[in-house]
């Protein structure tokens, strides 16, 4: 069973992208890397997740969007159950920019076989689609007090708060439940293209912006083996399929 995680371009630019597979009761990182356009992105799929394997795909994006205007009940419910961690999502509606991208990534994979799964049988191989979120997905995994702010802010705190998620990555995923194989962390570490754990001092601009990407992309990835692993047992599902839906990791002391 392999995992793929797109941290989509909204509106345009770069899209993260991350394979992970399931290989001896562990995850493996396969490929990192970012296209731009929908059509590579596919291409990309296409080669990592072939008609009929199984493979789950993780969607940083609404893709599905049924209301014509205001928040949808997975925007509204991301600031309900994770404002004080400041992890609530951007309200996305038809009238938004970005919907006719997003959807049309959405539809897309349901036309390769991804069916939207916001409810699953813990640990079947099929074809699946999920959108997740990865600010309360990181709060959630690691047990945090807010998000890690990398995204807005002075260079310098971008920096560090970035820093820390190359390290909850490197150190806290191999802890959880799926792991992620270390070794195969360090694998891509030593790999110039996909150096995610690079040192972030001497990064900014677009190329800060690729490895966040990246690290985006494999949270992605990492939240849909988790929801393939676990279910609803360890997992939160906000919304439906009706109202748009995000899968979010539920929050465990007993994780590390």
């Amino acid at each position: 069973m392999k995992f793929l995680g797109i941290d989509f371009g909204w509106m345009s630019g770069a899209s993260g992208l991350c394979c992970l597979k399931w290989q001896d009761g562990a995850l493996q990182l396969l490929d990192l890397t970012r296209y731009s356009t929908i059509e590579d992105i596919l291409a990309w799929v296409d080669v990592w997740a072939p008609a009929p394997a199984p493979a789950m795909i993780a969607v940083d994006a609404p893709t599905l969007i049924p209301n014509a205007t205001g928040m949808r009940l997975p925007d509204k419910l991301t600031h309900k159950y994770f404002g004080r961690y400041h992890a609530g999502c951007y309200p996305a509606n038809l009238g938004s920019r970005f919907a006719q991208r997003t959807t049309e990534l959405g539809l897309s994979l349901e036309a390769r076989g991804f069916i939207h799964a916001p409810i699953i049988e813990n640990q079947r191989s099929e074809r699946y689609q999920i959108e997740v979120f990865p600010h309360p997905a990181i709060v959630n995994l690691f047990n945090l007090e807010r998000i890690l702010k990398y995204k807005k802010g002075r260079l310098s705190e971008r920096r560090l708060e970035l820093a820390k998620l190359q390290q909850y990555i490197l150190n806290g995923l191999p802890a959880l439940e799926p792991k992620l194989d270390k070794l195969s962390l360090q694998n891509i570490k030593n790999h110039q293209d996909s150096d995610i754990f690079c040192d972030l001092n001497t990064l900014a601009g677009s190329h800060l912006k690729a490895v966040e990407d990246r690290l985006d992309a494999l949270i992605c990835a990492y939240v849909g083996a988790h929801w393939w692993y676990w279910g609803l047992e360890r997992n939160l599902v906000l919304g439906d399929h009706a109202t748009g839906y995000i899968v979010i990791p539920l929050r465990s002391d007993n994780y590390l």
